[in-house]
């Protein structure tokens, strides 16, 4: 096992490499980057715009107004700053082999428009990310598993049916409008009173004791995670009823069964390790979906500032290094959940051996 470990952890290297080279040029060569956006604004009088490269004399030759939409009547020192200043006055091989060669020792660079560096953005918003991800799943998992085990004991019962139309209104129901219904009910919009509305601690948070911080958290983090973790909670139950029901037919099972084990060890000592090893193959996918792309509505509902809207604050002002940083971050522990998971599938069932595989 500790073979394959390595080979995995060496294959992130060209996985990156890969993910961030196609990116880097579709990204780089699609219309309406940075400059462009700039260009607008100084077109548009925006004083917070020119402020940014006033004074900044760069000779020059004259720019082509074709290759900016707009950059028509304006003064071509002021676009060869812009260029300057965005990194575009170089080559396009050289942006991406000095992105490479950054990336390699991990310095995302320094977003245009924040005045920061990447890394500490990334740091600052991560720890929101992870706590709604971490929170949801693990909630998801304590009450799907049990009850999608529960269904599948009891197939076609009525507790089968009530919980079965409980899940499917889950299901239907998005996230995002779970989260507006939690306000409405929980958080003072209609009803009570009872929770926070927006972000993950209180403003007083810093004068709190470590009792009242834990508490101040949970208490703000409840309606999100609640609201991320209700659809996650409908597919996985389901899964996990179909994938034990799938295994209690089996003939070893029956064999089992005739041998005069108990239904609890047949069901916890044959059937769970391997009806678990299709929920466990979804992990990985699950949890960068809550963190990276689930949570991005509820993190703007709630006023939460996590990686996901960063992120997309990042692409909609072509903030390009910000971009690229929280894309690496995301493929990173995408690439590094995905061995996780392998690594899982040999606790459950030692019978996996992933270095002997063709």
């Amino acid at each position: 096992m500790l073979l394959y470990i390595l080979k995995r952890l060496l294959l992130i290297v060209p996985t990156l490499f890969g993910i961030i080279s196609i990116n880097f040029l579709i990204v780089q060569l699609a219309p309406g980057g940075p400059v462009d956006q700039m260009i607008a604004q100084i077109s548009g009088q925006a004083l917070s715009a020119t402020s940014r490269v006033a004074g900044t004399a760069v000779e020059t030759a004259p720019i082509d107004s074709t290759t900016y939409p707009g950059a028509e009547g304006i003064d071509p020192q002021m676009i060869a700053a812009l260029e300057k200043q965005f990194g575009f006055d170089k080559p396009l091989h050289e942006r991406y082999f000095k992105l490479l060669w950054d990336y390699l020792r991990f310095d995302l660079g320094e977003s245009y428009y924040q005045d920061r560096r990447v890394v500490d953005l990334v740091i600052e918003r991560f720890p929101v990310s992870i706590s709604l991800g971490l929170w949801s799943m693990l909630l998801t998992y304590s009450i799907a598993i049990p009850l999608g085990v529960a269904k599948a004991v009891r197939d076609g019962s009525r507790f089968d049916l009530w919980t079965s139309a409980a899940i499917f209104v889950g299901y239907a129901m998005p996230a995002f409008l779970f989260a507006v219904l939690l306000i409405v009910v929980f958080a003072g919009g209609e009803y009570w009173d009872l929770f926070p509305l927006k972000g993950l601690t209180s403003e007083n948070f810093d004068e709190l004791t470590l009792r009242s911080k834990i508490g101040d958290y949970f208490w703000h983090i409840t309606l999100p995670v609640v609201a991320l973790t209700a659809g996650s909670v409908a597919t996985l139950s389901m899964l996990t009823k179909n994938s034990f029901i799938d295994e209690l037919g089996k003939q070893f099972v029956l064999t089992a069964r005739a041998k005069g084990l108990d239904e609890r060890r047949v069901l916890y000592g044959h059937v769970f390790r391997n009806a678990m090893l299709i929920v466990i193959a979804g992990f990985p996918a699950a949890l960068i979906g809550t963190l990276f792309t689930g949570s991005l509505l509820i993190e703007v509902i709630f006023s939460l500032n996590g990686l996901g809207l960063l992120g997309f604050e990042a692409t909609l002002t072509r903030d390009y290094p910000v971009m690229f940083g929280t894309l690496y971050v995301f493929t990173l522990v995408g690439l590094l959940l995905h061995l996780i998971g392998d690594i899982t599938y040999t606790l459950v069932d030692p019978r996996i051996d992933f270095e002997t595989r063709g």
